[in-house]
């Protein structure tokens, strides 16, 4: 959101503002790689041994130019660069760890070596699963530590996934707490990919290109791609810092990475699913008189050289909020069919806020009443894929599951009163077309109603928050805001007195059902 710059930015302490300055001076006096060799791995030690082989027609980039290898796996890309070099991870091969854990895919200026070791995987195209986060945005040594028993209780269950994302702002605004954060993601032993979000970007960076010197020292290339048997990842910075102005970014591509994006998608095969993912959404989220959140110039850009895929999914984060968003002629898209932009949920949820649970990890529920957590995305082979929701504030023991939803109801109602009470339903992967519907005691299946507002159990705990005598957490919840994926169905008040159950059924994109289940009371009061 537009003000969360100013919200919340934290003090960069002295002494990491010296160590990233110093990191951006020896970046900036080296060239990047501009030769090298692309091997099979076959002993899995990330060096090339005399007896491993080169591998053709693997492409290297440097975020602008692309070439492909040779028969000996050789490469050479221009010289003079100071970008990161990269290679495109071809299907049927997995990528070297490097001493951080995350995925050596890429080499910075001044690289010792230059080659690219690939290891063979078993892997097929019989399906794969990716872990999908964003903003875990984590500005404290308190809020790493947070993070990190998320991580540990939440995500181990899915170690199965072939892939991991972060959709952006990895920190919040102090990037010296990149090594606690990557330490506790490379736990999972999952390969990981990472794009920039604005909270990544350095403090006191002169222009847009300075302003991610840190992130490519640590996590590589801010434009890259990634292939699967099922799909092809195309991750990108989409924001674009401007020093001196308000607000201090925008979203949008630079030149480069046009040039990157033209020259890979032409050879990109067409029948798999093309993920493009990003930090800031491709849909205008700014509000009253405020400029637009996204150049639009560029997204009509971006979306001419998508309209040819077929089979294609926009990920993006930055909101703290959840919402599924189809682009059609409005926002540029001329595709046969609306184009899904899936606009990720956070992992810190609202900024790790709101009353603490029994593991001390604040609940920081997001302000569409969303609750903390992570995607998975589910491809198959033919490129088809699902997307669920896993909430990080479930119990211990079954963060296996996934939670569709969050129900409300008042505990009580007066039996015979006018019935201007309802039950809510957040469902938190719905969109306006989503069916839902409830009913009352094992009665008939009853339409509910898509109310986009804020949802009622938030509101509850904005008034805890505001009648209590002292402070009930740290950073109170955030005030609750309209949701695009809210519910309502009203409650009948002439049945029996005592407790009622409601219960509510939502169908996915795939026409899978989710059930939850509520009760409310009704109460006899003589006149």
């Amino acid at each position: 959101m537009w003000g969360d710059t100013v919200r919340h930015r934290r003090t960069i302490p002295w002494l990491s503002l010296l160590s990233l300055l110093l990191a951006q001076a020896l970046a900036a006096s080296a060239w990047a790689c501009s030769s090298g060799v692309v091997f099979e791995d076959g002993n899995r030690d990330g060096l090339r041994q005399p007896d491993e082989r080169g591998l053709v027609d693997v492409r290297v980039s440097n975020g602008r130019e692309i070439v492909s290898s040779a028969t000996n796996g050789a490469w050479r890309l221009p010289a003079g660069a100071m970008a990161p070099v990269f290679v495109i991870k071809p299907p049927g091969f997995a990528v070297a760890r490097a001493e951080d854990g995350l995925p050596a895919f890429w080499r910075g200026p001044g690289a010792a070596s230059c080659d690219f070791a690939l290891q063979p995987s078993a892997r097929g195209g019989e399906g794969l699963k990716v872990i999908v986060s964003s903003d875990p945005q984590a500005g404290t040594p308190r809020e790493v530590d947070y993070y990190a028993r998320v991580v540990a209780r939440a995500l181990a269950p899915h170690r199965d996934a072939a892939l991991g994302l972060t959709l952006g702002d990895v920190a919040n605004d102090d990037l010296a707490l990149y090594d606690g954060i990557n330490r506790t993601t490379a736990s999972l032993g999952v390969p990981w990919l990472h794009v920039a979000g604005n909270h990544d970007l350095d403090p006191g960076a002169q222009d847009d290109h300075d302003s991610l010197a840190t992130f490519r020292r640590v996590f590589g290339p801010d434009t890259w791609a990634w292939e699967e048997h099922e799909a092809v990842f195309v991750m990108l910075d989409n924001v674009v810092a401007m020093r001196g102005s308000r607000p201090a970014y925008v979203g949008g591509l630079r030149e480069d990475q046009f040039a990157f994006l033209e020259g890979y998608l032409q050879h990109v095969d067409r029948e798999r699913l093309l993920v493009v993912a990003a930090h800031i959404p491709w849909f205008d989220t700014a509000e009253g008189d405020r400029p637009p959140s996204v150049r639009a110039e560029d997204r009509a850009r971006l979306f001419a050289l998508l309209r040819r895929f077929p089979k294609l999914l926009l990920l993006s984060g930055h909101r703290h909020a959840q919402r599924q968003f189809f682009h059609d002629a409005r926002t540029g898209w001329q595709g046969d069919a609306p184009l899904r932009e899936y606009n990720v949920g956070a992992m810190s949820g609202s900024y790790w806020s709101g009353v603490a649970e029994d593991d001390g990890v604040p609940v920081s529920t997001m302000a569409d009443g969303t609750p903390r957590g992570f995607a998975t995305l589910r491809i198959a082979g033919d490129g088809g894929y699902r997307l669920a929701w896993h909430p990080t504030t479930l119990p211990a023991d079954d963060f296996s599951r996934t939670d569709a939803m969050a129900l409300h109801v008042p505990k009580l109602l007066r039996r015979g009163a006018y019935p201007a009470w309802g039950v809510y339903a957040n469902v938190f992967m719905g969109h306006a077309g989503t069916r839902v519907e409830y009913r009352v005691d094992d009665g008939d299946w009853l339409p509910m109603a898509w109310t986009p507002a804020p949802d009622p159990r938030l509101l509850v705990e904005n008034v805890r928050d505001d009648l209590a005598d002292s402070l009930r957490s740290f950073d109170r919840s955030p005030e609750a805001e309209r949701s695009p994926h809210l519910w309502r169905g009203a409650l009948p008040t002439r049945l029996a007195p005592g407790a009622h159950r409601v219960e509510v059924r939502a169908f996915d994109d795939h026409g899978d059902e989710h059930r939850a289940s509520i009760v409310y009371r009704l109460v006899e009061i003589e006149p």
